[in-house]
């Protein structure tokens, strides 16, 4: 009988970049699969999320015939139509609620664990969350969508790089989110219990993403300083922005651009954080 080969592959010096890529894609790869497993969560979660989009379209939809022009903030019908429903799929996509395993783990003591592994925390959560990401984009995202495609008149891009560049939005959008949830969780760290913070971002996210409404409903000044001073219109409301171009294509360029600095910033503070609470970790019971 043959043998099987139990032998672990080593990881060489001497390609540094080629093995960090190798682990990365069996992290996201691993928090792919996680969450195949849930599927009758994911069943319930995409009939909700169609549900509150029929709600919500419906009321935007009156907004907009009771608006002067039926332009409310600059958003036509069909706009605010996929706005609602692109929104609804992104939702799972993006992850705004529902994550505290990091807080968790640092109450229980186990994130000590995490801190003996050949990777950095962050990178060791990032992966797994962008393979959930997929999973989301492939199972929550597509269902809401097409029942928006079906029962209403919804806005399809003119612009050749509108689509690749809302992917490129979505992908930074997923990275912010990971890095702000990653620090609400870390403040743990000091306080031992995050349910405050956590409560506390639960509650202010989907409104200042721009989950409830778009963010250009608000007055000109509040709006462009939630876009400037505060990662959270990254999350949501720049990715449906691009790909419903309500703005020309410099301004939509710029917003891009202004979401890949907060995602590379968040994740920086994440890594800092990290660093500064490694040097006062007390594990619990230990």
């Amino acid at each position: 009988m043959d043998r099987l080969d139990a032998r672990v592959p080593q990881i060489s010096p001497h390609r540094p970049f080629r093995e960090f890529l190798t682990t990365f894609g069996a992290l996201a790869w691993s928090g792919f699969r996680r969450f195949t497993t849930y599927r009758q969560a994911t069943i319930a979660g995409s009939f909700t999320n169609i549900v509150f989009g029929f709600l919500r379209c419906y009321v935007l939809l009156a907004v907009a015939a009771g608006a002067v022009g039926g332009r409310p903030a600059g958003y036509g019908p069909m706009q605010l139509a996929t706005f609602v429903w692109v929104g609804q799929g992104l939702l799972s996509v993006v992850s705004l609620w529902g994550w505290s395993e990091l807080a968790e783990r640092i109450r229980t003591g186990e994130v000590t664990a995490d801190l003996l592994r050949p990777v950095h925390p962050v990178i060791g959560y990032l992966a797994p969350d962008l393979g959930r990401a997929l999973h989301a984009l492939i199972f929550r995202f597509v269902p809401p969508v097409l029942v928006g495609l079906i029962f209403f008149d919804l806005y399809l891009p003119g612009r050749w790089y509108t689509v690749p560049l809302f992917g490129l939005s979505v992908l930074l959008a997923v990275v912010g989110s990971l890095g702000m949830r990653f620090l609400v969780n870390a403040t743990a760290y000091w306080l031992h219990d995050a349910r405050g913070p956590i409560t506390l971002w639960t509650l202010s996210a989907g409104v200042l993403a721009g989950l409830y409404f778009p963010l250009r409903f608000l007055p000109d000044w509040l709006a462009v300083t939630l876009w400037v001073a505060t990662p959270f219109p990254g999350l949501l409301q720049t990715p449906l922005d691009v790909l419903i171009e309500v703005d020309p294509p410099a301004r939509q360029l710029g917003l891009v651009a202004l979401q890949a600095c907060w995602a590379a910033a968040l994740l920086a503070l994440a890594a800092l954080v990290q660093r500064r609470a490694e040097r006062r970790l007390v594990a619990q019971g230990g």
